[in-house]
């Protein structure tokens, strides 16, 4: 037996293990698997498991209730399809990380807020990560006490909600409080054991502190107003291996880990007002502001990019990521010649601004500045709705649903150039061995700003009956005109059918699509380097370039056209009295996927000089479509709820996720150039398919007796790969298994407390291999699903009025 089909079994084994457990569960109450939701369905009054599609529903309990207040990080941890890897050594990546559902990229996730689309950052990740090339929404963004519940659609929903919706949707559900409110204080350090190939230390650092609050008001007793105010605080960690280099003395000249985040202020004001008896205003604003600063790779002593002048000692770069982020909403909703109406605006803008400290400009020598301003990343887009539904008794079980409706999105991109000298070629500049713009990051260029819009029109019906009291049915249709790359269409059906109140199967089959993004279709970073012909030598550029850019379409680059999905979903629901099972099988087949390609350079061959020479440009690369991709996998999440009586209550889960990535197709030749050197890389290839754990479990008991509670939960991963060009470079994670505990006890009805361990058992990925740590920098592979930084130890304090 193949460790994969191995792997297939155990899944399969624990869903009917669930089973039969659900076969002798005695009836208690499922009041808390009956949770209603919005996300995937147009219906109202449905539950999470009389839903046609699988719809995991998270509180804001089951995020707080551990040491970790990183959203994403708490809602990966939650949900088992979900991962959330800790990037590091890649830029503005380390700031704004990118979760991914169902091991896809990183945008092809949508992301709602009270159902509305939230906007994605300005960031494009292009180094070495999971979700490299991706444009994704920031999850951090919200802080976890101003929601009520997170509801992540495991389905595709492009004909139901547009764009990016391939592996699912994440529904964000901001509380709703007209009184009452809540403080919360979390404190914590890492505490751990580091072990690296070279070595082992103790360390305690990225001290955390997190401060929120929040207040609901009574808007004349027709409405409410809730506000939630968050400030965060983190040090950075450090998990770099010892630098074995003579320069380096045998000290860690490294700092792989977290970024700090010094500080982090965060605000969301959500309200609603009852206008008469059928209408209602409602809307929110968020704005966080987020102070990060990670670090470049460390250049020695007598490295050829050091002046000792300034750093006698070698320098370690650091990059500052300054993130900006706000949207708004605002809309009203009734009934409107009988059908239930709504809508709505909802404005989203990102901006980053980058910058380099703790470094300098090689070619400026002593005279370079130590800290530079790098320039601007910026993204807005403004979204207008209208939604109508309306119920219709045609002699069905019941009555048919229609809903429709029309969008229309505006949105812009824009790059703003740094400082002079963070990115050009001082006095010193004609010294080859002497690379240009601040170390560690490099400026963003005059000729790098770009200022794009384009807009999009969306027509959609969405349709779901009870045919008979067993089967329903459901079907979407969208038509989408993008200002850019022309029409799309897309559609969706789906069908359940109760065999009983215990027993039902579900399954659908819908065609998606991804619009590519404008950070996609004209991001530019470029260097200015030397290069050298027949004994002369010029200033030249390299970097990434817009796909119809002069450079990139002599190159063979063409305009970015939507990547194409198709979903396929089949799965059962199980539920006994407090027991609840759902198994859901899917696939998912996508075309034309958007990737970065690799650096094709004038080098590779006379042909590629000859086109590159006279544009002055010595190596490009750009964005293409050209990848195909396969991905099956199964998720099984079942949960139990025990009243044992004097014992308190148990709530049990254990959830599965068995995900397989397989490439199908990657492009091997532009328009222009047949064949290209290496145009879309192994190691990238290798990061779809093995770079997030084809297994993950977990298993969580919470607790509660009088004024005691407790949470145990474990969380098991499957090996994750951390590629190399070669298979020589290659490492992976290891199987591994973390263990969270926390306990509670509330002191008074108002005042509670909690201790606990992230990690108790400071679990690490497996060590990178000596002999692929020349420097020192990776003591561990950042490919990690649950990160490298061990046993996270804390206290909160809660304060309810």
């Amino acid at each position: 037996m193949t460790q994969s089909s191995a792997r297939s079994l155990l899944l399969l084994s624990t869903a009917l293990a669930l089973v039969g457990t659900a076969s002798a569960a005695p009836a208690l109450d499922a009041a808390a698997s009956e949770t209603v939701v919005v996300t995937g369905t147009r219906t109202e009054g449905r539950s999470k498991l009389e839903t046609l599609a699988p719809v995991d529903v998270v509180s804001t309990a089951e995020i707080q209730n551990r040491g970790s207040t990183e959203f994403a990080a708490a809602l990966a941890e939650t949900v088992p399809s979900l991962n959330f890897p800790r990037s590091a050594l890649v830029d503005g990546t380390d700031a704004i990380r990118p979760a991914t559902l169902r091991g896809l990229s990183p945008d092809q996730t949508l992301v709602l807020v009270n159902g509305l689309r939230q906007h994605a950052s300005a960031l494009v990740n292009l180094n070495g990560s999971v979700g490299r090339g991706a444009a994704a929404v920031d999850l951090n963004t919200i802080p976890s006490a101003a929601l009520e519940t997170v509801e992540v659609l495991r389905d595709g929903a492009s004909a139901q909600y547009g764009s990016d919706a391939i592996a699912g949707v994440v529904n964000l559900r901001l509380k709703e409080a007209s009184s009452g409110g809540g403080a919360s204080i979390t404190g914590g350090e890492y505490v751990t054991s580091v072990k690296t190939a070279r070595g082992e230390r103790d360390e305690q650092d990225g001290a955390t502190i997190t401060v929120s609050a929040w207040q609901g008001f009574s808007l004349g007793g027709n409405g409410f107003l809730t506000l939630t105010g968050e400030y965060l605080h983190r040090e950075a960690t450090g998990r770099s291996d010892y630098d074995p280099r003579a320069a380096a003395g045998g000290r860690i000249t490294a700092r792989i880990g977290d970024p700090q985040i010094d500080p982090q202020w965060s605000f969301v004001a959500n309200a609603g007002y009852d206008i008469d008896a059928d209408w209602q205003a409602y809307g929110w604003v968020q704005y966080q502001d987020r102070q990060s600063k990670s670090a470049a790779f460390p250049r020695l002593s007598d490295n050829v990019n050091n002046v000792t002048a300034i750093y006698p000692d070698g320098f370690l770069p650091k990059i500052g990521v300054s993130s900006q982020d706000v949207s708004a909403a605002g809309g009203v909703k009734g009934t409107l010649l009988g059908w239930k109406t709504n809508f709505s605006v909802t404005y989203g803008r990102n901006a980053l601004d980058f910058s380099t400290v703790n470094s300098l400009n090689a070619t400026y020598g002593a005279s370079s500045p130590t800290n530079f301003n790098d320039g601007s990343l910026i993204y807005d887009q403004i979204v207008l709705d209208a939604a109508f539904s309306r119920e219709f008794e045609i002699g069905l079980a019941g009555p048919l649903n229609v809903a429709w409706g029309l969008e229309e999105r505006f949105e812009n991109y824009k790059i703003e150039a740094g400082q002079h000298e963070s990115w050009d070629r001082g006095p010193l500049g004609s010294d080859t061995t002497k690379a240009g713009g601040a170390q560690g990051f490099v400026g963003f260029q005059p000729s790098n700003a770009v200022d794009r819009d384009r807009n999009n029109f969306a027509a959609y019906v969405d349709l779901e009956a009870p045919v008979t009291t067993e089967l329903t049915v459901g079907g979407a249709l969208r038509v989408e005109h993008y200002s850019d790359f022309g029409d799309k269409v897309t559609g969706k059906v789906s069908a359940r059918y109760d065999f009983s109140p215990n027993f039902a199967l579900r399954g659908s089959f819908q065609t998606g699509f991804r619009a590519p993004s404008l950070q996609q279709s004209y991001f530019t970073s470029t260097s200015s380097v030397i290069q050298t012909t027949g004994g002369t030598s010029t200033v030249v550029e390299t970097g990434t370039f817009p796909a119809t850019s002069p450079i990139a379409t002599a190159l063979g680059g063409k305009a970015l056209k939507p990547e194409k999905s198709k979903n396929y979903s089949v799965g059962a629901v199980v539920r006994f009295g407090g027991f609840d099972l759902t198994v859901d099988a899917y696939r998912i087949d996508i075309d034309d996927q958007i990737v970065l390609s690799e650096l094709i350079n004038r080098s590779f061959s006379t042909q590629v000089a000859s086109l590159l020479d006279p544009l002055n440009v010595q190596a490009a690369r750009f964005f293409l479509n050209g990848v195909a991709s396969r991905t099956r996998g199964i998720d099984a999440v079942g949960h139990y709820r025990l009243p044992a009586d004097a014992f308190g209550t148990f709530d049990f889960t254990l959830a599965a996720n068995y995900n397989d990535v397989a490439v199908t197709k990657v492009p091997t030749n532009s328009s222009v150039l047949n064949p290209v050197p290496t145009l879309f890389a192994r190691q990238r290839i290798l990061t779809l398919t093995n770079g997030t754990p084809e297994y993950k479990v977990t298993a969580s008991t919470d607790w509660n007796l009088d004024k005691f509670g407790a949470t145990l939960r474990a969380t098991y991963y499957g090996d994750v790969l951390q590629p190399a060009s070669t298979a020589s470079g290659d490492y992976w994670t290891g199987n591994k298994l973390l263990i969270d505990l926390e306990t509670r006890y509330q002191v008074t009805d108002n005042v509670g407390v909690a201790v606990g361990a992230d990690n108790l058992l400071d679990t690490y990925p497996n060590a990178v291999p000596l002999a692929l740590n020349s420097n020192g920098v990776l003591g561990f592979p950042y490919y990690s699903p649950f990160g490298f930084n061990g046993r996270y130890v804390y206290g909160r304090l809660n304060v309810k009025w």
